[in-house]
């Protein structure tokens, strides 16, 4: 399994296809998530971390533009819902919003980027029109994004089309823990198809050792900044350590020693899960 920190470099075909070889492929963890020491850290590890990053806030940051390439792999989210939040009480303009996006990524030529999945919102038939849209603009294939409302069949077929597929509804709870083992026979499916699957938002520790994805994210690490915990590798997974009470933490030295943790297991589960 692999954990996005960033992109996959030319594992995608000009299309946006994965090559299809799954042999010694383990996973991929890809670090997202935002606080104020950023370029601390990517300083620090630029080419041995899979990043994901939202496109909400990388057009804002223009100084990450040339680091798109150089990291280990790199992942773009639409960042749609941060946008639908950000937009309260003003009306909303999808379609313009995806053609923005896929010029985005076809300038900076951004392998891998999910789609729009706010199926709860315009509904699943205009989810696909704007996929269209977005394919077109980009001139590559972006990764769909399934949530269970899509029904199995429509899994299959998505398996079929594409050779990079991502679950969703993970974070928000749509797919709840004790159902984590719906996983496995998506993931079956996927392999029978020859097709890589993403996690969105899975880091469940233990669920990353049973359910063979090719790729998860995590903003996991952030907990220091937000909670004052503490994790450290133990050499196979993570352990959290949470402050003492009455007690605070560094916020700077925090936030790197919980990064510098959490590459070192993302690089132990690229040779290992």
């Amino acid at each position: 399994m692999h954990l996005y920190l960033a992109s996959l470099g030319n594992e995608l075909g000009s299309y946006g296809r994965l090559n299809n070889n799954f042999d010694n492929i383990n996973m991929k963890i890809f670090l997202a998530g935002n606080d104020g020491y950023r370029k601390q850290r990517f300083e620090l590890f630029l080419k041995d971390i899979y990043i994901l990053e939202s496109y909400h806030y990388i057009i804002k940051q223009e100084w990450m533009f040339p680091l798109i390439k150089e990291f280990k792999g790199f992942l773009l989210d639409s960042g749609a819902f941060t946008f639908l939040t950000s937009q309260k009480n003003k009306t909303l303009n999808w379609e313009e919003y995806v053609v923005n996006y896929g010029n985005f990524i076809k300038q900076l030529d951004i392998d891998y980027f999910f789609e729009l999945d706010i199926d709860p919102i315009v509904g699943l038939q205009e989810v696909e029109r704007l996929r269209f849209i977005l394919e077109k603009t980009a001139g590559k294939k972006c990764i769909p994004v399934w949530h269970k409302s899509r029904s199995l069949d429509y899994w299959k077929k998505m398996c079929e089309q594409y050779n990079y597929v991502a679950i969703g509804g993970i974070v928000t709870q749509e797919i709840k823990r004790t159902q984590y083992d719906v996983f496995l026979p998506l993931l079956d499916i996927a392999r029978k198809n020859n097709c890589k699957v993403h996690g969105l938002g899975f880091t469940n520790l233990k669920g990353l050792e049973r359910y063979k994805f090719y790729s998860v994210d995590s903003t996991a690490w952030l907990s220091g900044n937000k909670f004052g915990g503490v994790y450290l590798f133990n050499g196979k997974t993570m352990e959290k350590y949470n402050k003492q009470e009455g007690k605070r933490v560094k916020t700077n030295e925090v936030a790197i020693h919980n990064f510098t943790e959490w590459v070192k297991f993302s690089n132990y589960a690229e040779n290992n899960l």
